[in-house]
């Protein structure tokens, strides 16, 4: 199997209902070759975070208070006590957080940032008519190396403010992103996309593979990127290039990202000209494994959940974007009992109409109740979990991020819980996620370093990116 196991727990512990349960956790053993004055001595490290609650999501349900966490380079070295952490660490940095929470960065599951240029172009029509009459004929018009760009500057600094450090890319010109996202110094898995018609990116089938194959060469070893194959949808990709990419995927060892039963019409259209739904399809192709992040599953039967357990198979969730299109509703809590890893995703900002990843959480969480018609579907801690220990997994990455454990990278941020809005509190997670804004993020960290400080972005210029986003919609409009 490609997954690779879950890292060793940091310690043990109950899912608790209110902060500041303490339980041992994990200690950095001494290095080989110390001595023990060595091992006494305090260590330098580069940052010393010590928020008022550190939730680390694994162990599941988790809150710590009076806990730091000793960041060296670009990795998580140790989680303990405050009073601990002073003596055994003499950091470059100590962040001092009182009134914060410190959670892991948050994984948007699914993105097409560069649309965030297309932020309310069309609105309020069904999804066939929103893509064929509007964003596709806007895309032609618009669409090349510098609109991705500038889309992902836009989108990178939405997010960051909102305490997203990964996403998972969907879009075209996979090169453009990547390197983009690589200068911003932002996590992403670059989608490799493949669709049957032409495009500005590429114009037949065979040269959609062989670029998507030098993008994958040209960055492959980055650090914080990672490629994964993106074939739009079932309607629009044909079984030769399905067939193509479950091959790749085996062999490059990457996820498939696919568009899959976002729509009842999607399902009918698929069973009237081919006589099988979708999903089924995919099955026969081979693609129903643990490289595929299928996306909405808004139309599922029970078979089919249970097909998508045994096979390791990851849905990112996408509420808000579902709602807004009417394309139906995922059943996360039925998904989730069967045991299917769930990630959180807002899709691109031309259909959402925003990349707010504490929004999607609150709109999943209450979704999925109505859906199950159960109160306690769906609760605080395990979307939480979906919106970060989960992204990692769709990825491939739950052994890098996702949760906050010695020998992880330190994607990592802080959200202020000392507002009106988030008072009085009494259970952390519940707060974030049902009572939190995206505003209450202060401070972001992606591999160590810090690229949000007290909500003030340290290497972008907002005013730059609004005037470019202004200068997009005279040209997308004139």
């Amino acid at each position: 199997m490609r997954r690779p196991g879950p890292p060793a727990q940091v310690g043990g512990g109950a899912p608790q209902n209110f902060p500041g349960i303490p339980f041992d956790m994990h200690r950095i053993p001494v290095r080989a070759g110390m001595t023990s004055d060595m091992a006494d001595s305090p260590r330098s490290i580069d940052i010393l975070i010590e928020p008022r609650w550190l939730i680390p999501v694994e162990p599941h349900g988790v809150v710590l208070e009076g806990h730091a966490v000793a960041v060296d380079g670009d990795c998580i070295v140790d989680v303990l006590p405050v009073s601990e952490a002073r003596s055994r660490y003499a950091p470059r940095e100590r962040v001092e957080m009182p009134e914060h929470a410190l959670v892991p960065g948050l994984v948007n599951a699914h993105a097409h940032n560069p649309m965030t240029l297309m932020r309310g172009l069309a609105d309020d029509l069904p999804l066939m008519r929103w893509l064929q009459e509007h964003i596709w004929p806007a895309e032609a018009k618009a669409i090349g190396p510098e609109f991705v760009r500038d889309g992902i500057e836009l989108a990178v600094a939405e997010m960051l403010r909102g305490g997203t450090t990964c996403c998972n890319e969907n879009y075209f010109f996979p090169d453009v992103q990547a390197a983009t996202y690589r200068r911003l110094g932002f996590r992403a898995m670059v989608g490799l996309p493949v669709i049957e018609f032409p495009s500005a990116w590429a114009k037949t089938r065979d040269e959609y593979f062989d670029k998507a194959l030098a993008v994958h060469d040209e960055f492959k070893g980055e650090p914080l990127l990672g490629t994964s194959w993106a074939p739009h949808a079932p309607y629009t990709v044909a079984d030769e290039s399905f067939e193509r990419i479950r091959m790749l995927s085996d062999q490059l060892d990457i996820p498939v990202h696919l568009h899959l039963h976002e729509t009842a019409q999607e399902v009918e259209d698929s069973r009237r000209e081919r006589g099988v739904r979708p999903f089924a399809r995919m099955q026969s192709l081979g693609l129903v494994n643990d490289h595929l992040i299928a996306v909405h599953m808004t139309q599922l039967t029970d078979a089919e959940v249970a097909a998508c357990a045994e096979a390791g198979v990851s849905v990112a969730h996408c509420p808000e974007s579902n709602l807004k299109l009417a394309s139906g509703f995922c059943p996360a809590e039925k998904l989730r009992r069967a045991g299917v890893n769930l990630a959180i995703g807002t899709d691109g900002a031309a259909s959402n109409n925003d990349l707010d990843m504490f929004g999607e959480m609150r709109t999943a969480a209450l979704l999925a109740k109505a859906v199950a018609g159960d109160a306690a579907a769906f609760d605080a801690a395990a979307t939480l979990r979906a919106a970060t220990l989960g992204g990692a997994k769709a990825l491939g990455w739950e052994s890098r991020i996702g949760s906050i454990e010695p020998g992880k990278q330190a994607d990592l941020v802080a959200v202020r819980l000392d507002e009106i809005e988030t008072q009085p509190l009494y259970n952390v997670v519940s707060q974030l996620v049902y009572a939190t804004g995206r505003h209450q993020v202060s401070d972001a960290w992606v591999a160590g370093r810090r690229l949000l400080r007290e909500r003030l972005l340290l290497d972008i210029d907002p005013s730059e990116l609004i005037e470019k986003a202004k200068s997009w919609r005279i040209r997308i409009m004139g």
